[in-house]
Protein backbone atom coordinates (compact mmCIF):
# COMPACT_ATOMS: atom_id res chain seq x y z
CA UNK A 1 0.00 0.00 0.00
CA UNK A 2 2.61 2.59 0.85
CA UNK A 3 4.94 1.53 -1.92
CA UNK A 4 2.62 0.69 -4.76
CA UNK A 5 1.54 2.69 -7.15
CA UNK A 6 -2.32 1.80 -7.26
CA UNK A 7 -3.50 3.53 -4.06
CA UNK A 8 -6.43 1.12 -3.72
CA UNK A 9 -5.89 -2.54 -2.34
CA UNK A 10 -8.37 -5.66 -2.10
CA UNK A 11 -7.83 -7.13 1.62
CA UNK A 12 -6.84 -10.38 -0.05
CA UNK A 13 -3.97 -8.38 -2.22
CA UNK A 14 -2.84 -6.87 1.19
CA UNK A 15 -3.08 -10.64 2.50
CA UNK A 16 -0.69 -11.93 -0.20
CA UNK A 17 1.88 -9.13 -0.28
CA UNK A 18 2.11 -9.28 3.70
CA UNK A 19 1.95 -13.43 4.39
CA UNK A 20 -0.77 -12.76 6.99
CA UNK A 21 -3.78 -14.76 7.23
CA UNK A 22 -7.12 -13.17 7.04
CA UNK A 23 -8.10 -13.78 10.58
CA UNK A 24 -4.84 -11.72 11.15
CA UNK A 25 -5.35 -8.97 8.97
CA UNK A 26 -8.77 -8.07 8.43
CA UNK A 27 -8.90 -7.13 12.61
CA UNK A 28 -5.72 -4.91 12.18
CA UNK A 29 -7.53 -3.67 8.57
CA UNK A 30 -10.70 -2.53 10.91
CA UNK A 31 -8.40 -1.10 13.60
CA UNK A 32 -6.63 0.96 11.46
CA UNK A 33 -9.57 2.09 9.19
CA UNK A 34 -11.30 3.26 13.26
CA UNK A 35 -7.89 4.90 13.69
CA UNK A 36 -8.00 7.18 10.31
CA UNK A 37 -4.84 5.23 8.77
CA UNK A 38 -6.99 3.70 6.19
CA UNK A 39 -9.62 4.64 4.31
CA UNK A 40 -12.49 1.63 2.94
CA UNK A 41 -14.97 1.94 0.70
CA UNK A 42 -17.09 -0.87 -1.14
CA UNK A 43 -16.08 -1.79 -4.70
CA UNK A 44 -19.11 -3.21 -7.18
CA UNK A 45 -18.33 -6.96 -8.17
CA UNK A 46 -16.01 -7.02 -11.61
CA UNK A 47 -18.60 -10.35 -12.79
CA UNK A 48 -22.19 -10.61 -11.74
CA UNK A 49 -22.96 -13.19 -9.46
CA UNK A 50 -19.64 -12.08 -7.36
CA UNK A 51 -20.30 -10.13 -4.04
CA UNK A 52 -19.09 -6.59 -3.40
CA UNK A 53 -15.28 -6.27 -1.98
CA UNK A 54 -13.71 -4.15 0.53
CA UNK A 55 -10.78 -1.87 -1.09
CA UNK A 56 -8.41 0.04 1.39
CA UNK A 57 -6.08 2.93 1.02
CA UNK A 58 -3.81 4.86 3.14
CA UNK A 59 -4.98 8.31 4.28
CA UNK A 60 -2.01 10.90 4.48
CA UNK A 61 -1.99 10.48 8.02
CA UNK A 62 -1.61 7.01 7.50
CA UNK A 63 0.93 7.10 5.06
CA UNK A 64 2.54 9.74 8.08
CA UNK A 65 2.09 6.92 10.51
CA UNK A 66 3.72 3.92 8.47
CA UNK A 67 6.75 6.45 7.41
CA UNK A 68 7.65 7.15 10.80
CA UNK A 69 7.13 3.28 12.03
CA UNK A 70 9.54 2.60 8.87
CA UNK A 71 11.97 5.00 10.31
CA UNK A 72 12.10 3.79 13.44
CA UNK A 73 12.45 0.04 12.85
CA UNK A 74 15.71 0.93 10.62
CA UNK A 75 17.06 3.19 13.69
CA UNK A 76 16.11 0.09 15.82
CA UNK A 77 18.09 -2.04 13.11
CA UNK A 78 20.93 0.17 13.28
CA UNK A 79 21.62 0.48 16.90
CA UNK A 80 21.38 -3.19 17.30
CA UNK A 81 24.37 -3.64 14.45
CA UNK A 82 25.96 -1.17 16.26
CA UNK A 83 25.61 -2.82 18.97
CA UNK A 84 26.83 -6.38 17.84
CA UNK A 85 30.13 -4.65 16.47
CA UNK A 86 30.85 -2.84 19.72
CA UNK A 87 30.61 -6.27 22.30
CA UNK A 88 32.09 -8.40 19.59
CA UNK A 89 34.99 -10.19 20.67
CA UNK A 90 38.54 -8.87 19.35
Amino acid sequence: MLQGSEPWSYGYDVSRNTGLRSGTLYPILIRLTERGWLEARWAEPERAGRPPRHLYRLTFEGRLAAAGAIEARRADKSRVRRARIQVAPS
